[in-house]
C-alpha cells in the first residue's frame, strides 16, 4: 500500500514539473516574440505594439489552456487517490469482518455462530476472491457440528426413521443457517465442490438450493426438503435419502450408488444418467422421474412392478 501511493505521487510530481515547464517553454516556441526582422515591413510603431501584444496574447492563451488541463488533471488524479483509499479502507473493513466472524464461528452462543456465518455470506458477496476460502469455512462448520457416522441410529443400514424428530432449524439452526448459505452461495473465481460427506443432515430445509458436484457421501438426508434443488453431478454414495422431498430436483449424472430412498418423493426428479447400482428406489412417483440413461444393476431395488 505505502509503495503505491509512493509511485502515485512520483507519477503526479513528474507529471506536475513537466506541466509547469511546458507552460513557460511551449507558448514561446509555438508563438515566438515578434523580433525586429518579423517587423521589417510593418512601418507604424502602433501596429508594431499591437502585433506584439497579440503574440503575448496567444502566448497567455496558451498558458491558461494548459493551467486548465493542469487542473483537470488533478482532479484525476485526486478522485483516483481518493477511490484507491475508499477501496483501501473498504478491504480493511471486509479483512476486519472476515477475521471476526472466524473468531465467532467458535462460540457457544448458537445465536452468535448464525450471525458469524451470515457475516461470512456478506463477505463473499462483496469479495470474490474470499468465496473459495469461505466456502471451505462454512462447509467445515457443518463437519464439525453435523457428524454422522456409520453405526448410529437412522444411517442407512437402519431400517427406523424418527418421523417426529423436528426440523434442523429447530435442533440445529446454526447447520441450518450454514448450509442455506451453501445452497445459495455466489459463483467463486475457482469453483471448488463441497464436501459434505458423513454429516447428519435430517429434515435439512434446502428447496431450489445449489449442491451441483457437493460430495455428500454416507450423509444422513432423511426426510430432507430438497424440492427443485440442483444436484446435478454430485456424490451421493451411500446416502440416506429416505422420505425426502426430491420432487423437481435436478441429479443429473450424480453418483447415487448404494443410496437410499425408499418412500422418496421423486416427482418429476432428473435423474438422467445417474448410476443408481446397488440404490434402494422403493420411492413415491417413481414413474415421473427420468431415468434415461441412467445405470442400475441386480441389486438396485425398485418399486413392485419395476423396472
Amino acid at each position: 500500500m505505502i509503495r503505491s501511493s509512493l509511485r502515485l505521487a512520483s507519477i503526479v510530481g513528474a507529471v506536475a514539473i513537466a506541466l509547469v515547464v511546458g507552460l513557460w517553454i511551449i507558448p514561446p516556441l509555438l508563438y515566438p516574440p515578434l523580433s525586429a526582422s518579423s517587423l521589417v515591413g510593418v512601418v507604424d510603431p502602433q501596429a508594431r505594439i499591437e502585433l506584439q501584444q497579440a503574440q503575448s496574447k496567444l502566448q497567455n492563451e496558451l498558458r491558461s489552456s494548459l493551467l486548465q488541463g493542469l487542473a483537470g488533471i488533478l482532479v484525476i488524479v485526486g478522485a483516483a487517490a481518493t477511490w484507491r483509499q475508499v477501496q483501501i479502507s473498504r478491504d480493511g473493513q471486509i479483512t476486519d469482518r472476515f477475521s471476526r466472524a472466524i473468531e465467532h464461528l467458535g462460540s457457544d452462543n448458537s445465536d452468535v455462530r448464525i450471525g458469524a456465518i451470515y457475516t461470512l455470506e456478506q463477505v463473499a458477496a462483496n469479495s470474490p476472491a474470499d468465496r473459495t476460502p469461505i466456502q471451505y469455512l462454512v462447509a467445515g462448520f457443518v463437519r464439525r457440528h453435523a457428524q454422522w457416522h456409520d453405526g448410529a441410529p437412522d444411517c442407512p443400514m437402519h431400517p427406523d426413521i424418527d418421523m417426529t424428530l423436528p426440523w434442523l432449524y429447530m435442533r440445529a439452526p446454526d447447520v441450518q443457517a450454514a448450509m442455506s448459505v451453501l445452497g445459495r452461495r455466489p459463483p467463486s473465481l475457482q469453483a471448488r465442490r463441497l464436501y459434505l460427506s458423513r454429516t447428519d443432515l435430517r429434515s435439512v430445509e434446502l428447496g431450489g438450493a445449489d449442491l451441483t458436484e457437493a460430495q455428500i457421501r454416507y450423509a444422513n438426508l432423511a426426510r430432507a426438503w430438497l424440492p427443485g434443488a440442483t444436484l446435478n453431478r454430485s456424490d451421493l454414495k451411500g446416502t440416506d435419502l429416505r422420505h425426502a422431498n426430491l420432487a423437481g430436483a435436478r441429479l443429473v449424472n450424480s453418483s447415487m450408488a448404494g443410496a437410499c430412498l425408499m418412500e422418496a418423493d421423486l416427482t418429476g426428479a432428473d435423474l438422467r444418467g445417474a448410476d443408481l447400482r446397488g440404490a434402494d428406489l422403493r420411492a413415491r412417483n417413481l414413474d415421473a422421474a427420468r431415468l434415461d440413461g441412467a445405470h442400475w444393476d441386480a441389486t438396485t431395488k425398485w418399486p413392485e412392478g419395476r423396472p
